[in-house]
């Protein structure tokens, strides 16, 4: 069954899996006698969801998401919100995690102490890049723009590119990005191949803080297309065995990890 489960997307397989936590409520209820009250029964659905979730292997933050849907959903309809606020979160919503269903990446933000961090493994002098014009740095997945923004700012000699495929996100990060004549955002998907940006030759560090679904493809890609000496780095996420260069341990909020691969 587990099998089966992982050839879905994780989406399809979160619903299925609500449907089946509040069908077994609903016969053990049954079956007891006893009555629920709608938000016990939404939290015994929310309980059973995310237990079954974690079975079957989804990514932690799914396991949130199942635990408070049904209570959510109840509680809501307690409250008699106007339908408007719903859609309005949900239009919002969908320009946030526009891609997620396919990409099965969701937006992850970095902290400013992996921004430090970052600075310290930028090539040392900027004739160091493509054609001795500055070293070039691109953001794959580069959500609110902090990453290229900070670093355009304290590293002026650098190029900085980024890459991002939900549309608020591109929105704000490009906002962000208009000061610094040496830092740009693209809208597309990483893995486009008409997207001139894309192509991982033309730069000396490529940063990735995605999630562990795409690393052993883009861990292809980065052989197939870096150039000997240049950095590829992931925040978080590993390849799966590739073992890294250097390991740098981040004190922040989320314990982050720079894992660090010299091509």
């Amino acid at each position: 069954m587990q099998a089966l489960l992982h050839k879905l997307p994780p989406s399809v397989t979160a619903l299925l899996l609500q449907v089946a936590a509040a069908a077994l409520t609903l016969l053990g209820g049954r079956a007891l006698e006893f009555q629920f009250t709608p938000l016990s029964f939404a939290l015994a659905c929310g309980l059973l969801a995310a237990s079954f979730s974690h079975l079957a292997g989804l990514a932690r933050w799914w396991l949130f998401i199942q635990l408070c849907f049904a209570p959510a959903l109840v509680l809501m309809l307690a409250f008699d919100i106007p339908p408007g606020i719903f859609l309005t979160a949900f239009l919002i919503m969908l320009a946030v995690y526009w891609s997620t269903f396919r990409t099965q990446v969701p937006l992850y933000l970095s902290s400013n102490k992996v921004w430090n961090a970052l600075e310290n493994l930028l090539p040392s002098h900027s004739g160091g890049g493509v054609g001795g014009e500055g070293f070039r740095f691109i953001d794959l997945g580069s959500g609110l723009g902090g990453v290229l923004t900070h670093l355009a700012r304290i590293r002026s000699d650098g190029h900085y590119t980024g890459v991002e495929s939900a549309p608020l996100p591109l929105l704000w990060s490009w906002l962000r990005c208009k000061p610094y004549r040496n830092c740009k955002v693209h809208w597309g998907s990483i893995w486009d191949e008409k997207l001139a940006a894309c192509n991982l030759a033309q730069y000396d560090v490529v940063f990735a803080y995605l999630s562990p679904v795409p690393m052993e493809r883009l861990w292809h890609k980065a052989r197939a297309e870096m150039r000997p000496g240049s950095v590829f780095i992931s925040s978080t996420f590993t390849v799966p065995e590739q073992t890294p260069c250097q390991t740098l341990e981040i004190d922040d909020l989320h314990h982050s990890t720079l894992l660090v691969w010299r091509m």
